[in-house]
C-alpha cells in the first residue's frame, strides 16, 4: 500500500533550549550518535515497505546545510525526500494541513507523522500492523510509551481501552495524575485526518470572525493535532494507541543529546554494528559504545567511552579521557585532556591536562519507566548543574577545569569556571 512519512521539524523560533549549540545548526541536523537527528527517522521510514516520499515540514528558511543534508539522504536511501517550508509557526496540525494536497498527491493511503526531536526505535511497520488489525481507513493511531506517575504529567496521556487500545481520553500535560501512558509524537493517520484538522480551522476561523477586534496576529490556521484534533477524536472510536517497549526520549535540551546517543550507540550494535569502534592492537582503547568518524584522528593511548560519539576532523592526543561526550566536527582535544558529560562545539580546542566535566541529566536508571526531565536553566536563581556545553570555535587553555558550563562560540577563555554561562 503507498504510504508517505511527515517530519515535524520546527524551526528557529524553536529549539531555543538547544542553545548554544542550535546557532550552528538548525537543530534537527545537530549530530546524535554520529548522524543528524533526523537521519535516524529517514532510515526508519525508508525501511518501511510501500514508503513512497518522505516530507520534511518547518518553518527554517531554505537553509545550505538542510539541502546538502536533503541530497544526501535521497541518494543514500534511494526515496524522494522533500523539505516543505511553512510561511509562519502553524503548529503541529497547521502544517500537515497546509500541506495536505502534498501529502496526499500520488495516493498515499496512510501517511506517518513523527517529531524531529524524539529518539526512538521507531516501530513505523509494528504500528501499520496494529492499524490494519485494529482500524479502518477513518481510524489513527498514536504510539505510546509507560512513563511513571510523576513524570506523565510533562506530556499528553492517553486513557485507553485495556482490550482493544481505543483511546477513550486524552489531556496534554494534564495538572493531576490521569494515565501512564504517554504520547511519543509518532502517528499514523489516514487522509480522513484532514476532515477533523479542516473542522477545528472552520471553528477557529468562526471564532476569530467573532472577535473583529482582536489584534490580527492570531491564524485561524495554527492548529495544534495535541490539543485541538487528539482531545477531540478521544473517545469516539477513531484513535487507537499502539504501546511501544522500545525506548524513547524527547531531545528537548542539549543534556538530552547525550541521553539519546547513548540510547542509539546501543541500538547501532543491532542496526549497524559496523559505526561502533572495535578495539584493535595499536589503536585507542575502546569501552562500551563508541562512534567514530573514520576521518578523526585519535592518538592510541586515548581511553574512549562508553557511550562516545567523535566527529569528523577531530583529533584526541595522548592519554586523554573522553567518556558521556559528543566531539563535534574539527574539535582538538590535546594531550592528557579528560572531558565527562559534555558537548564539545564545533572547532574548539582544551589545551593539555584541563579536565571538562558536566553533571548527566539521566533518567532514574532504578526505574525502568522514568523519562528525561526537561530541566529548567535556572531552579532557584542559581544555574541547575547540567551538561557542559562548549559552542562553537571555543577555546579553554591548558590545565584548567570546567565545571557545570555552558560557554557560548567563539570564547577564549583564561581561566577555570563552575556553574557558569559564560557569555
Amino acid at each position: 500500500m503507498p504510504l508517505k512519512a511527515v517530519i515535524l521539524i520546527g524551526g528557529p523560533q524553536k529549539g531555543t533550549r538547544f542553545r548554544p549549540l542550535s546557532f550552528e545548526v538548525p537543530k534537527p541536523l545537530f549530530p546524535v550518535a554520529g548522524v543528524p537527528m533526523v537521519q535516524h527517522h529517514i532510515e526508519a521510514c525508508a525501511k518501511v515497505p510501500g514508503m513512497k516520499e518522505i516530507l520534511l515540514m518547518g518553518f527554517y528558511q531554505p537553509h545550505e546545510a538542510l539541502s546538502r543534508f536533503l541530497v544526501s539522504a535521497q541518494q543514500e536511501f534511494k526515496i524522494p525526500i522533500r523539505y516543505l517550508q511553512e510561511y509562519a509557526a502553524l503548529g503541529t496540525g497547521g502544517g500537515i494541513y497546509h500541506f495536505r494536497d502534498q501529502i496526499l498527491s500520488g495516493g498515499a493511503e496512510a501517511f506517518f507523522v513523527l517529531n524531529a526531536d524524539v529518539c526512538s526505535e521507531f516501530p513505523l511497520q509494528e504500528m501499520l500492523e496494529f492499524w490494519q488489525q485494529h482500524g479502518d481507513m477513518h481510524s489513527f493511531v498514536i504510539l505510546g510509551t509507560t512513563a511513571n506517575r510523576t513524570q506523565a504529567l510533562n506530556y499528553g496521556c492517553i486513557v485507553a481501552n485495556a482490550d482493544t487500545q481505543e483511546v477513550q481520553h486524552y489531556v496534554e500535560k494534564p495538572s493531576t495524575f490521569v494515565s501512564e501512558i504517554i504520547n511519543c509524537g509518532i502517528y499514523l493517520f489516514t487522509p480522513a485526518i484532514f476532515q477533523h484538522i479542516g473542522e477545528v480551522f472552520q471553528r477557529n476561523q468562526q471564532e476569530l470572525a467573532l472577535e473583529e477586534s482582536s489584534n490580527g496576529w492570531q491564524r485561524a490556521e495554527v492548529i495544534r493535532l495535541e490539543q485541538d484534533v487528539f482531545t477531540a477524536l478521544a473517545g469516539s472510536g477513531k484513535l487507537y494507541v499502539y504501546k511501544t517497549d522500545g525506548f524513547w526520549s524527547q531531545i528537548k535540551s542539549a543534556g538530552s543529546a547525550i541521553y539519546a546517543s547513548r540510547l542509539y550507540l546501543n541500538q547501532y550494535s543491532k542496526s549497524h554494528p559496523e559505526r561502533l569502534a572495535q578495539n584493535k592492537p595499536g589503536g585507542p582503547v575502546i569501552r562500551g559504545n563508541v562512534y567514530i568518524h573514520p576521518t578523526a584522528s585519535i592518538d592510541n593511548t586515548a581511553v574512549l567511552g562508553p557511550n562516545v560519539s567523535i566527529g569528523e576532523g577531530v583529533t584526541v592526543g595522548a592519554g586523554v579521557r573522553v567518556r558521556e561526550s559528543i566531539v563535534l566536527h574539527g574539535a582538538s582535544l590535546h594531550d592528557h585532556t579528560c572531558v565527562l558529560n559534555t558537548i564539545v562545539g564545533w572547532d574548539s580546542t582544551i589545551g593539555r591536562w584541563a579536565r571538562v566535566e558536566g553533571t548527566p541529566s539521566d533518567p532514574n536508571p532504578n526505574d525502568p519507566y522514568a523519562k528525561i526531565d526537561s530541566e529548567t536553566l535556572f531552579r532557584d536563581g542559581r544555574l541547575t548543574p547540567s551538561i557542559t556545553i562548549l559552542g562553537c570555535s571555543v577555546t579553554i587553555p591548558a590545565e584548567v577545569v570546567i565545571l557545570n558550563s555552558i560557554v557560548l562560540p567563539h570564547k577564549e577563555l583564561s581561566r577555570s569556571y563552575k556553574n557558569q554561562i559564560i557569555l
